[in-house]
């Protein structure tokens, strides 16, 4: 059985209300994964939870990590190819700024999402969402989420899946909620397909 672990975020300043909280709630909901054990987490927008989401994906130990924030000023879906090795000045929901400039001196310049972005893509595009792929997670706590659970992903033997989507503000116009979930799911399920063919390879090989 696969395990999925979905996040979303709580307020932030300028975000008193953040969509990716209720939308990774709904996903976890859903009935269209069968045989597939999905845990939605709501995590607060602070700096501290994101240097402590490796902990946290150690205790709960996902096969695929699916990272939802929210962009408000993007009109497309985006998915996160990249998360730099960077820290903006930017206050998190507790008014704290981050201290130092780079997530870690130890760590390269930027880090990969350990699933392939393209099937992602697609799916998105086949449900009807604009979307589009993102070499720039910002410099707020989505990219420090990203880059540390990228980090985290590529060390796991086999490499687990890690992605983080970024969701535009709901707007008059813009994407509708009903279709953004199922945008949504259907990245998931090409997430769960994808981690199931990488399982069968490395059990061929042993």
């Amino acid at each position: 059985m696969s395990t999925v672990l979905i996040t979303g975020f709580g307020r932030f300043p300028g975000a008193p209300a953040n969509p990716s909280g209720p939308l990774a709630l709904a996903l976890a909901a859903t009935r269209r994964l069968p045989g597939v054990r999905i845990e939605a987490r709501v995590l607060p927008t602070l700096w501290e939870v994101a240097a402590g989401f490796p902990v946290l994906l150690d205790r709960t130990g996902p096969d695929i990590v699916l990272m939802i924030g929210l962009a408000s000023r993007r009109r497309q879906v985006c998915i996160e190819v990249l998360a730099r090795n960077a820290i903006g000045m930017f206050p998190d929901a507790g008014r704290s700024r981050p201290a130092l400039r780079r997530l870690s001196t130890s760590a390269p310049p930027a880090r990969r999402s350990t699933a392939e972005a393209a099937p992602l893509l697609h799916a998105l595009k086949l449900a009807g969402v604009p979307a589009r792929l993102s070499r720039n997670a910002g410099g707020y706590i989505c990219n420090a989420l990203a880059f540390r659970a990228y980090g985290w992903a590529s060390e796991a033997r086999p490499a687990r899946l890690a992605v983080f989507v970024h969701i535009p503000q709901p707007r008059p116009g813009g994407i509708p909620a009903a279709k953004m979930r199922r945008g949504l799911e259907a990245l998931l399920v090409a997430l769960i397909a994808r981690q199931r063919q990488v399982t069968l390879t490395v059990a061929a090989a042993r």
